[in-house]
């Protein structure tokens, strides 16, 4: 009895397609060492740049503190007794400068386009120049006294000033509610205002 030659396997397991799944695997392979060089280039760089940026702080620390030393050496020489007096008449003179480069006509101009209909400017006081806000730009306080026949009046003049780029944050300082003479909230008000000097 004779088999044909079909029926006959001599392999222990049948035949599997390994070419495409190598092919597969390679790719991976491949794909994954492109990104491990990429993530090592990376890595390389943000230390590169991590040395540079380390070397920049520590020269502007050496600076600041050579500013520093250099700064309390001008305050010693300030606050000896013979330069108080200096010190004090150019502070006064400086200020005097500043208070003569304001622009009256302009604090009224821009104080137009922030002021509601119903509010009154009573009263309007120059009482400090040169106080630097948070940006660290030098900015004029205004020191004014408002009026209204209405307390929201003077909550949308508030409002106004510090939505305004010109003004800073406004305080009410006082207040003054009407009486039988005279029918008008009176406030108060000091504001932050940047006028260029």
């Amino acid at each position: 009895m004779t088999t044909s030659p079909m029926e006959i396997n001599l392999a222990s397991q049948p035949f599997r397609r390994e070419r495409a799944y190598n092919a597969i695997i390679a790719a991976v392979c491949v794909v994954l060492t492109c990104s491990l060089l990429v993530l090592i280039s990376l890595f390389l760089r943000e230390r590169a740049q991590a040395a540079d940026l380390r070397s920049v702080i520590r020269a502007q620390n050496t600076r600041l503190q050579a500013l520093e030393r250099q700064q309390t050496q001008f305050s010693g020489v300030l606050a000896r007794p013979e330069n108080a007096d200096v010190f004090s008449t150019n502070v006064f003179l400086n200020e005097l400068i500043a208070r003569r480069g304001v622009s009256w006509t302009r604090v009224f101009s821009d104080l137009g386009t922030v002021l509601p209909q119903n509010v009154r400017l009573l009263a309007i006081r120059l009482p400090q120049v040169g106080v630097e806000d948070a940006t660290g730009t030098n900015r004029i306080q205004l020191d004014m006294i408002v009026a209204s026949e209405r307390s929201e009046a003077v909550i949308g003049l508030l409002k106004n000033l510090e939505g305004s780029r010109l003004f800073g944050s406004a305080s009410v300082v006082t207040q003054t509610p009407p009486s039988q003479n005279d029918p008008f909230y009176k406030y108060r008000v000091t504001v932050a205002y940047a006028q260029k000097l």
